[in-house]
């Protein structure tokens, strides 16, 4: 299922899809997810990483919020979009940077997954005004 393909059904969106915008809500959700299970399996660590935990939990938190904004299409509230986009890609390079600091496996994947989130909002960003 395409989430792209939802959004340009919405009657409000037409030929203006915005790819990028799309691309960028989809991998937000996804980096959610991805966030939520590091935090989880950080959890289970033996070393204390309630560092880690917070930031995966909080970046989790903004993707989703970023996500759901991006794929609403009624009206329209293009600073907010802005806004939450900014965020996430702040969020997302704090979350790299944090779960960059260790060796964990889940922690790595983790930042890959907040750096390419926060390359996808930046680029849907660019079109936004």
């Amino acid at each position: 299922m395409s989430l792209e393909k939802m959004i340009a059904l919405h009657p409000d969106v037409g030929a203006d899809a915005n790819a990028a915008l799309a691309k960028a809500a989809r991998h937000a959700m996804l980096c959610s997810l991805m966030c939520t299970s590091c935090a989880d399996a950080c959890v289970a660590e033996a070393m204390d990483m309630h560092q880690c935990v917070r930031t995966c939990l909080d970046c989790a938190d903004v993707c989703a919020t970023t996500a759901r904004l991006a794929t609403r299409r009624t009206g329209q509230n293009v600073p907010m979009l802005r806004m939450m986009l900014e965020t996430c890609i702040r969020a997302c390079e704090l979350c790299a940077q944090e779960c960059g600091r260790h060796d964990a496996a889940h922690c790595q994947l983790c930042a890959t997954m907040c750096r390419e989130c926060a390359e996808d909002c930046r680029a849907a960003l660019t079109g936004i005004r």
